[in-house]
């Protein structure tokens, strides 16, 4: 081996070896316990960041450490292509997507095998593909056939200048991001997948996934939000028609002093008609696109439609209000007003002056203001007539019971979740493959005719998609009768949802997948991304998968049996303020760090122009801060296992870790050593062999430790997917291979088998070199396809112990002692040590505290 550790070497020769070998490659194996490991794949979008090298180390580290458990191990990737910042950058590129995406595929996968990651490139997918999209049509035909799909009106970011579609990242403080209108709100067709008939099965299976984060579970059920309540009718004052709304806290009812419904409602379009103000209302509550997640926080503003609704139970009249935080989207588009115990309500109730009455007290009996602020929680009803001193719990029930024997409501389970709007406006998407036909049916393309194919040598205005501005291209026929193609693509969700599963046959021609694959490597064992997907991707996916179970392509219920989602990179960041006070953020890697003695940061300079730049925290990696860190030249400068090795230990993989230059040259200097003990021990020649009977106790000391080291990694990487701590301890293994000095035969033989298990505990982490020193240390077979060491439980036992002697808590020595030590014997040992005497000298020993093989505290007065 060199004598100097060269990464840029070591690492091509290990890539050509499992290149030339085709080492990664895999096929199903009935007989061999299977392991399917995945990352999440990336967009295409130019460059590798280090949020995508940290989330691909960590699933190659356990694909690696699996395949050396013996099992045949798939780790595919490939590149969810489809999505609008293509055609942004096309638009600023003077490109088409299709030609942009392509050319950042083949840079981004070169940089993928620079970091020696070990994946099956044979089962490399694009999603923009036809080959791909193919089957996704034709299993959208498959659902409409079901009667899962269907289209209905709803409501989009209109631009009225360019005269599209906006996505809401396109809307920029409520106007078109190119022609700077204001953006309307505009109703069009839809095409929408029933999800919401899968409500309750994916929220039971949630209890299933016992590896996944507890934290993602309850951020799906509360997506998914189950919530039991009633449906009740409160009539229309002076009409045969009612306001129908959805409470779950029934025990309320008799709270209620207004009601309110959304814009759209048909309540709020007849008051429209009838009164200008309100028509003004309805029209800017229309033209301002509010999500969900931003109700809590915005103004609450209404009017009075002039309309009343009769309570059910006190044939009390209310008013009806057009509210702007009631969504049509959501119930019925209508809620009954309880603003002494709603907080929304009670804000809604304060700016416009409505009653707010308390008929909720709490258990406790403490004084409640409902004038002041909404008492949410349950209690015990008051001023609720025959209800008053029922529990809440008590009174659902009565109110629910009494509402359904008069036919005024009903209890029902509501659910959150709404059906997955897969249609979107732009261009660079896969066709939805429906057609119109002449008479204005609409129909699924047939299969015989699948894949619609989306132009990919296009021209991008930047105002509408090519498919909707050429006529040409909707044009096909059905039966021989003119039809239009659907000129909508689909949210890239859907191409998202199901490339797990394409991945087991990715080549398969005779369908969507190929079940016998399938059914093998599924469900994914370990998936790995991070916390962002935690509801809509992981969501669709578990739903997608029980589709294709539904229609006989799997047989598993769920697409993932262990999550783990990895924490964010962060780095510092560095600005200057423009002349108009603004930031103007300067990479990291245009500052020098001045530090003082102790290594703490004094002063920050630009290399530019060696004056002081501003230091501004440490937060994510993002272009907006220019705070990323290039790949690239980190793998130029140190290597691709320098930069792997930094990514595993500087902080558990769930946590955010924070880039350091110090810790990648530490990263470093720890290969370099590793590849320095290797040479000094194989500069010897061959070690002889281990003879654990010959062992002296300083050897014996070496070879337990190695043995812990393999006791504590295996469990690190497989229970834990701790990688940090397993690094660690094969650091503290170096550091007692160092302190061996002697070059006795026993010791070397010792020696060589501490340093083989470190390289075979690194090798999943640090692939490159641990190949090249395995080979150094005289294995003819490669690193890749050895088996993980075993823990020797012979090795581990003790002949010594280290105690700990404590006087009233406070350690005051240490001592080794033989580890079969009686309890008596530990105890006269420790009132004999001369430490422990000096600590207890003058008082009076109470008592002796004895933890067999770990300490003896002695308490004394």
């Amino acid at each position: 081996m060199d004598e100097q550790y060269n990464p840029g070497n070591v690492e091509q020769n290990a890539r050509k070896f499992w290149e030339e070998n085709k080492t990664f490659e895999v096929k199903e194996e009935p007989g061999k316990p299977k392991y399917y490991c995945l990352s999440m794949f990336p967009y295409p979008s130019g460059k590798l960041h280090m949020g995508h090298v940290r989330n691909y180390t960590i699933g190659d580290a356990i694909s690696r450490y699996q395949r050396m458990q013996g099992k045949n191990v798939m780790q595919p990737m490939g590149w969810d292509a489809f999505g609008l910042p293509a055609e942004n950058a096309a638009i600023a590129n003077k490109t088409a997507p299709a030609k942009w995406t392509y050319a950042n595929i083949e840079y981004m996968k070169n940089q993928l095998k620079q970091l020696g990651f070990g994946y099956d490139w044979n089962r490399e997918l694009a999603t923009c593909s036809p080959d791909y999209y193919r089957w996704e049509q034709w299993f959208f035909a498959r659902l409409y056939e079901k009667g899962l799909v269907y289209k209905k009106m709803s409501t989009v970011n209109w631009d009225p200048v360019d005269q599209t579609v906006l996505a809401n990242e396109q809307v920029v403080d409520g106007r078109g991001w190119r022609s700077g209108a204001l953006v309307e709100q505009k109703k069009i067709p839809q095409w929408f997948i029933r999800i919401t008939d899968y409500a309750e099965e994916l929220l039971n299976d949630l209890d299933e996934l016992d590896d996944w984060p507890e934290q993602v579970k309850t951020m799906q059920r509360n997506w998914i939000g189950k919530s039991v309540g009633t449906e009740l009718t409160f009539p229309l004052k002076d009409s045969d028609d009612g306001l129908t709304v959805y409470t779950t806290r029934p025990d309320t009812l008799m709270g209620v002093s207004y009601m309110a419904v959304a814009a759209e409602h048909p309540l709020a379009k007849a008051a429209a008609e009838r009164h200008r103000d309100v028509a003004e209302f309805v029209d800017e509550c229309r033209n301002s696109k509010v999500a969900e997640a931003e109700m809590a926080t915005m103004e609450k503003k209404g009017i009075d439609t002039g309309f009343k609704a009769i309570h059910p139970l006190t044939q009390e009249e209310i008013p009806v209000w057009i509210a702007n935080f009631v969504l049509t989207d959501y119930g019925t588009g209508a809620l009954m007003a309880v603003p002494g115990h709603d907080e929304r309500d009670h804000e809604f109730a304060r700016k416009y002056r409505l009653r707010i009455k308390q008929v909720i007290a709490a258990r406790d009996s403490r004084e409640i203001d409902v004038q002041e602020a909404a008492f949410t929680e349950k209690g015990t009803l008051v001023s609720s007539g025959k209800y008053s001193g029922l529990t809440s719990e008590e009174a659902f029930d009565a109110i629910a019971d009494y509402l359904e024997d008069n036919g005024l409501g009903k209890r029902t389970v509501n659910y959150r979740l709404r059906d997955w709007g897969v249609s979107r406006q732009r261009y660079w998407g896969a066709p939805i493959p429906m057609m119109t036909l002449a008479d204005g049916t609409e129909r699924p393309v047939p299969d015989d005719q699948l894949p619609v194919r989306l132009p990919e040598e296009v021209e991008m205005d930047g105002v509408q998609s090519p498919i909707k501005a050429d006529p040409e291209w909707a044009k096909t026929t059905f039966e021989g009768q003119p039809a239009t193609l659907e000129t909508d693509t689909f949210d890239t969700f859907m191409e998202s949802s199901w490339y797990y599963a394409r991945f087991c046959s990715p080549n398969y021609d005779q369908g969507m997948l190929d079940p016998s694959a399938a059914n093998y490597w599924l469900p994914v064992d370990q998936y790995i991304g991070g916390i962002e997907h935690a509801i809509l991707h992981l969501l669709y996916a578990r739903f997608f998968h029980k589709l294709l179970r539904d229609v006989g392509l799997v047989t598993s219920s769920e697409p993932f049996k262990r999550l783990l989602c990895q924490g964010m990179v962060l780095a510092e960041t560095y600005y200057r303020e423009d002349d108009k006070g603004g930031k103007v953020w300067i990479s990291p890697a245009d500052v020098t760090v001045e530090r003082d003695e102790k290594g703490q940061p004094v002063r920050a300079i630009h290399k530019q122009d060696g004056e002081p730049v501003v230091t501004g925290g440490v937060t994510k990696m993002s272009k907006s801060k220019n705070n990323g860190i290039d790949p690239q030249a980190i793998i130029d400068q140190y290597g691709a296992d320098t930069v792997r090795l930094f990514m595993m230990f500087a902080a558990p993989p769930e946590q955010s870790l924070e880039w350091s230059d110090s810790g990648v040259e530490g990263a470093h200097r720890f290969l370099k050593r590793l590849w320095r003990m290797v040479g000094e021990h194989t500069a010897e020649g061959p070690a002889p062999t281990l003879n654990a009977a010959e062992l002296q106790d300083h050897q014996k000391n070496l070879r337990r430790k190695t043995h812990e080291t393999i006791a504590k990694v295996s469990d690190d990487l497989s229970r834990r997917l701790t990688f940090n701590t397993a690094i660690a301890a094969v650091m503290e293994l170096l550091n007692e291979v160092g302190k061996l000095g002697d070059n006795e035969p026993q010791s070397r033989a010792v020696r060589q088998e501490a340093l083989n298990t470190a390289v075979l505990l690194l090798a999943p982490i640090a692939p490159h070199a641990c190949h090249a020193l395995w080979q150094a240390l005289g294995h003819e077979e490669p690193v890749v396809d050895a088996r993980w060491p075993k823990a020797d439980e012979k090795a581990m036992v003790r002949s010594e112990l280290q105690i700990v002697l404590q006087v009233n808590g406070k350690v005051r020595a240490k001592q080794e002692v033989p580890a079969n030590i009686t309890k008596d014997d530990l105890e006269a040992l420790a009132l004999d040590n001369e430490n422990v005497q000096r600590f207890t000298e003058g008082k009076t020993v109470r008592k002796v505290i004895v933890v067999p093989g770990k300490l003896v505290n002695v308490v004394a007065n």
